[in-house]
């Protein structure tokens, strides 16, 4: 799948389908090497990361077929930590994916914003449709509802108009209406946390791809500034958070992704979480854009930072992940 192909902007991902796959000679080789004493986490790596998901969830089946066992439960019971977490992801039906870490994202104590912002922001009316559905399937909940619960104020209200996948499709753009547009963004101001938010939340969650970028555009032209400037000098939180991560996504969705991936692995401590999310996700869609992204913006390789960064199994099976260094 690949986001706003529609428009000409086609992906590339790093992993594809292998050809030749055998998936009752995968399964074998799985169960050995979690049979006994020790667990040969290399080949549980070379096997997951290598297939496309599509091929990952024919290895389960055969594995429950051949031998009674659900896959990812022995997995579970073979390693720990992060390592795992990201073996389970690689396992999860693509279109589950999202539903599932959302669910995680609500449930318990506290909330994920920056897991809803980045689900919800970045995924394309499809995606959106999709993941309520499978939300409510699987776990027996509206989705609208649960984020109305666990959310309040002009974010909460973001997140929900986000969750209507609304937003136009492409035809063509409106000059004026763009003009019309920016100028009611730039009227609020100050008063962009006031009276006018719900106008700024109704044109940045509903418009078209094309259009919105025209109305960033005239809004430089009539504020001498970017949309971003000024959305992050007039909101503060989560709802910057949310506007800040809309308008990079409208922009360009792997420059957004690399900057969550930056941001995850700088400075003290890393935010192996999303790591892993956005790796997983982004890894049959558009994780070569991805890389080209981190290079161009920051001057090194995702290689590099994931290995300054992160160790062990979990480090190798990510860079496997990854693709080529470059």
């Amino acid at each position: 799948m690949a986001y706003y192909k529609g428009e000409g902007r086609v992906y590339k991902g790093t992993v594809k389908d292998v050809p030749g796959f055998d998936p009752e000679k995968d399964a074998a080789a799985l169960r050995k090497a979690m049979k006994g004493l020790g667990t040969d986490e290399d080949t549980l790596t070379d096997i997951l990361v290598a297939r496309s998901n599509e091929q990952r969830q024919k290895i389960a089946g055969c594995y429950k077929n051949l031998y009674g066992r659900d896959l990812c439960e022995d997995i579970q019971s073979e390693v720990s930590g992060s390592y795992e977490t990201l073996l389970t992801d690689l396992l999860c039906p693509a279109d589950k994916y999202d539903a599932r870490e959302i669910r995680k994202a609500l449930k318990g104590a506290g909330t994920s914003e920056n897991v809803l912002i980045e689900i919800l922001a970045s995924r394309p009316k499809p995606c959106i449709q999709l993941l309520k559905k499978v939300y409510q399937e699987e776990n027996g909940r509206c989705l609208e509802d649960d984020i109305k619960s666990d959310t309040s104020g002009h974010f909460g209200r973001v997140l929900v108009s986000l969750l209507q996948a609304k937003r136009d499709d492409p035809s063509f753009v409106d000059h004026a209406e763009a003009k019309k547009d920016a100028k009611i963004i730039f009227d609020a101001g100050e008063k962009i946390c006031g009276t006018d938010e719900e106008a700024i939340i109704t044109i940045l969650c509903t418009e078209s791809r094309p259009q919105l970028l025209q109305v960033f555009q005239e809004y430089q032209n009539l504020a001498g500034k970017s949309i971003e400037d000024s959305l992050k000098r007039e909101t503060s939180g989560t709802l910057e958070d949310v506007l800040v991560a809309i308008v990079a996504c409208i922009r360009d969705p792997p420059t957004y992704f690399a900057e969550q991936l930056y941001c995850a692995m700088k400075g003290a401590g890393t935010d192996e979480g999303t790591v892993i999310r956005v790796v997983v996700s982004r890894s049959e869609i558009d994780l070569e854009d991805i890389k080209a992204a981190v290079k161009r913006k920051y001057g090194t390789t995702l290689h590099t930072m994931i290995q300054g960064d992160i160790g062990g199994y979990l480090g190798k099976a990510l860079l496997k992940l990854c693709g080529r260094n470059d």
